[in-house]
Parts: structure tokens; C-alpha cells; sequence
């Protein structure tokens, strides 16, 4: 059996780098087993399968190279950037089914894509020992006055605030001891960031998730909506407004990236987060299964 595969580039930066995602729309013979050969055979981050849902638009399983996920960001920006450009879909508002749950999509008439996202959970606050030790930075490396900590809005990632540009762009992680960790909290990887930039962006970030076959992702959706929801909680008197986050990654992996997250604070509560970029043109691909 040969199946389609529509490959795009997601949360690219005026028209280059990004982060591709494999993109299947023709799903009705494909078996969990098919979706997961597939994934690995393109050996992307992830690769999106659209199946059909009773109580929303659409469904979408998210397979990584070697296991399903709940939720992805890019691979979302992906796929509706995709039915945009076969004109399946206009800008508008529909709904999408994850294991993560029924959440939004956006696409705006300048083919922006947005993803909403579940209300953030602030987790565990880590020591910084064995944090500092895998990425191979010292403590006078981090951010003071901001923790380590677990945050998730759909995926559990660990977000390291760390001092400089220069520190953070010579991180040189200790893979086999992030996968360790990231499998000993339960989480998807590390979301390793600076307040320091190159474009004026919020924050630069890096992403590590070794434990999924990924050992650094160039533009990660779901970690930099729980990023920008880090920096309200921390530095932040969360009043009642709305914000509008850029972040730039993949740039220690020629592929530079732009993603953008917008946060709705009411009351000191979390009211709307959404994550969102650009996609490139698709190509196709055909795989035998």
C-alpha cells in the first residue's frame, strides 16, 4: 500500500527555517501500527494524521518517530495551513479533537495559523543540580530569581531559564542524561531559554527531547505556549490584559523559526492561550507501507 504524506515546514520566519511535519489526510486504511512506520520512516519531530470525529471538525493523532503524542503544535499549524492551501478550509474558527482534548484552530485571512491551548499547569519545581549537570552550564549560567519548573499546556516540558544568549547558544546537552530525566518527571523534554535575542523577540529558546528521538527541535509549539505562560506567572503583576509573546528557536540548527503565543489574563486567571505561526508550501512525498 503507498500512502501520500504532505510535508510543510511550520512556524517559519519571512518564508524560511521552521520545523517540517509530515501531514496525512488520506487516513481511512491506515492501521495505529501504519501511522507509526510512517512517522519513522520520515523521521520528523512529528507527523499528523487527520481522521474523521463525531464531535468536532476534525481529529488529529500526533506520532513522533518512535511513539504517539497528545498534542502538536507545529504539526497543527501544519495541517491547517495544508487544507488552507488545497482549499479544503477558509480563514475561520474550527474545532480539532486531540488526546489532549477538543481545542480551537484558528486561520486568519493572512493564512496565520493558530492553536488554542489547554489553561496552564505549573508543576514541580526542580533542583537545579542535576538540570545544570545534563546541559553542561554551571549555576551562575541560569536566570536567578526564576525557577526550573514543569509547566504544561497540553505537553509537560521543563522550562530553564538561563542567563545569556552566549550561554545558551553554547549549551551542549548531555543527551543520554536529559532522556533520564525527562523519563524520571514524566515530561516531553526541556524548553531551555533566555530573555536575551537577536531579533527584539521575547525570549530565544532551545528544545531537547531525546526521550521522543528528538534531540533538539527547531520551533516547538506546545513548550512555548507553556513558556509564555511561565513568564506571566514570574514576571508578571498579572493584571487583567492581553499579551502577545514572539519567540525565535532553531537558529543552532540553520532552520530559524518564529512562533507566536498570545495569552489572555482576567482576573490574575488564565483565560485564552493560543500558539500560532506560518507554514510553508507543501510538498508530497509517497511511502509504501
Amino acid at each position: 500500500m503507498r500512502t501520500k504524506v504532505y510535508i510543510l515546514s511550520a512556524f517559519t520566519k519571512d518564508g524560511e527555517g521552521g520545523n517540517p511535519a509530515g501531514v496525512v489526510l488520506d487516513t481511512k486504511d491506515l492501521t495505529e501500527k501504519d501511522m507509526q512506520f510512517i512517522a519513522s520512516t520520515l523521521g520528523f519531530s512529528e507527523t499528523a494524521f487527520i481522521l474523521p470525529s463525531i464531535n468536532s471538525d476534525y481529529q488529529i493523532r500526533y506520532f513522533t518517530p518512535n511513539e504517539e503524542v497528545d498534542v502538536c503544535g507545529h504539526a497543527t499549524v501544519a495541517t491547517f495551513s495544508l487544507l488552507t492551501q488545497k482549499g479544503i478550509v477558509n480563514p475561520g474558527i474550527y474545532t480539532t479533537e486531540t488526546k489532549a482534548g477538543v481545542l480551537n484552530v484558528q486561520i486568519y485571512e493572512n493564512h496565520m495559523v493558530f492553536l488554542q491551548q489547554n489553561p496552564p499547569s505549573f508543576l514541580k519545581v526542580l533542583p537545579f543540580e542535576e538540570i545544570i549537570e545534563s546541559l553542561r552550564i554551571i549555576e551562575d549560567q541560569l536566570m536567578p530569581n526564576m525557577p526550573i519548573q514543569i509547566v504544561s499546556t497540553g505537553l509537560r516540558d521543563i522550562i530553564v531559564p538561563v542567563r545569556s544568549l552566549t550561554d545558551l547558544l553554547e549549551v551542549n546537552p548531555d543527551m543520554k542524561k536529559i532522556t533520564e530525566i525527562s523519563r524520571k518527571y514524566n515530561v516531553t523534554g526541556y524548553h531551555v531559554f533566555t530573555l536575551e535575542t537577536l531579533y527584539d523577540s521575547t525570549a530565544h529558546c532551545r528544545n531537547f527531547a531525546p526521550l521522543y528521538d528528538i534531540p533538539e527541535e527547531s520551533a516547538t509549539g506546545t513548550s512555548n505556549a507553556a513558556l509564555a505562560c511561565y513568564l506571566v506567572k514570574y514576571d508578571d503583576k498579572k493584571e487583567s490584559k492581553e499579551r502577545i509573546f514572539t519567540f525565535e528557536q532553531g537558529y543552532t540548527m540553520n532552520s530559524s523559526s518564529e512562533i507566536t503565543v498570545n495569552v489572555s489574563v482576567h482576573s490574575g486567571d488564565f483565560a485564552n492561550v493560543q500558539v500560532g505561526g506560518f507554514a510553508s508550501t507543501f510538498k508530497e512525498k509517497w511511502i509504501d507501507i
